[in-house]
């Protein structure tokens, strides 16, 4: 059985060096040899958070955990919440909140579109009594391939003079796509390691500024097993106040290493030259609509592609897999059976991708989808070939 990449986005694909990091024996995660390894791990965090004054949290967990320790932390019941909902992961974040018991202002917006800078400007300017606690935004929404003005909402916040906690869903774009917590004033900050980390799930990583910290002490939502106040008390001697997930950890390891190694501006730019041959193939090759409406709403980590009218696009999805062993992301709620989704995230190369575009045209014209052969891959190839770097050719002898 040959080891497919996977085009979904997340889990990506785990590098072999990551995979190898974790393949070791169980050991005491009380022994004083521990913090040697999460020590480190907390302090290179911050630098991929961009933050030096903030502090990482490492839940056991998906980023749907880091949600509710970012919530049930800082927040309490009957707080008001300003948040928007352009895709299913800002829905369920709004969702939480409900549950948690918050009062949510909660702006719809159109499946294909980001934070509403404007709207949330507006909101922002009429709450002279600053009711609003908290200004929620998802930096990438992964079930639209929308990526979200994170510094724009700053903006807003700051010309309105309003002093409520900004809260970041970074969960499909902290390390890959520019993320910059200290400098875009980001309280809460929420990622997985199942994405750009480009490891399995498991992780829920949180990074917290001091001014959410503060406002931990008094927050009324109860808490336990995401309590702050329980991981601070261990952290800062490099451990936890429960069994870690120690395994992990050696992965998180070789993932900073391979990330810091090559350096965060080189790794944005690499998630944008490998999404922007699949945007090739899907807009100039096969002539077909992304569901973010505009270029700026682009993102560098997962491209929503709508099918054309009549078609099936989770048909698309089960012949891929049965076929031809890849999968793709399927689309979601509104957009189900409209979209399928290519992930480009985490470690992955050039040639990959254009196995998971040609997989994508053969399942597309397996079901009828007049879609020319090859396509999209050669639009792609193109891209890459034009972004490749330069190599020196030998003079002819």
């Amino acid at each position: 059985m040959f080891d497919n990449p996977i085009f979904i986005p997340g889990p990506t694909n785990v590098p072999e060096a990551i995979r190898r990091a974790m393949n070791v024996p169980m050991e005491d995660q009380r022994s004083p040899k521990f913090p040697e390894l999460t020590l480190p791990l907390f302090a290179d965090l911050k630098k991929v958070f961009k933050t030096e004054t903030g502090q990482v949290f490492m839940f056991p967990g998906s980023g749907t955990g880091g949600w509710e320790a970012a919530i049930t932390n800082t927040l309490s019941p009957g707080d008001k919440v300003l948040a928007s909902r352009f895709g299913q992961f800002s829905h369920l974040w709004i969702d939480l909140c409900e549950r948690q018991g918050m009062d949510v202002i909660a702006i719809d917006v159109d499946w294909g579109e980001g934070v509403p800078l404007e709207e949330y400007a507006r909101v922002l300017e009429d709450d002279k009594n600053h009711e609003i606690k908290a200004v929620l935004a998802c930096q990438n929404e992964t079930a639209t391939g929308v990526t979200s003005d994170i510094a724009g909402v700053r903006k807003v916040m700051d010309d309105a003079g309003h002093p409520a906690m900004l809260y970041v869903d970074g969960v499909s774009s902290i390390a890959s796509i520019d993320f910059r917590m200290d400098e875009w004033g980001v309280d809460l900050a929420v990622s997985g390691s199942q994405k750009g980390f480009m490891m399995p799930t498991g992780l829920a990583i949180v990074g917290v500024s001091q001014k959410a910290l503060e406002a931990s002490k008094s927050a009324k939502c109860n808490r336990c097993f995401f309590s702050f106040d329980d991981m601070i008390k261990t952290n800062k001697d490099g451990y936890f106040p429960y069994t870690p997930a120690t395994t992990q950890f050696y992965g998180l390891r070789a993932a900073l290493d391979m990330l810091l190694a090559e350096g965060l501006d080189n790794v944005f730019a690499r998630h944008n030259r490998m999404a922007e041959g699949v945007r090739r193939a899907v807009i100039d090759g096969w002539g077909f609509k992304l569901a973010a409406k505009e270029p700026k709403w682009y993102s560098d980590t997962v491209s929503a592609i709508y099918v054309p009218e009549g078609f099936d696009a989770a048909q698309v999805i089960s012949i891929a897999y049965q076929r031809y062993g890849l999968s793709y992301g399927a689309g979601l709620t509104k957009v189900a059976g409209k979209v399928f989704r290519i992930g480009h995230l985490g470690l992955i190369s050039e040639i990959q991708l254009l196995s998971g575009i040609a997989g994508a045209e053969m399942a597309m014209r397996d079901i009828g989808i007049p879609v020319e052969a090859g396509s999209g891959v050669a639009a792609a190839e193109e891209h890459y070939r034009q972004m490749a770097a330069p190599i020196a050719v030998a003079a002819a002898s």
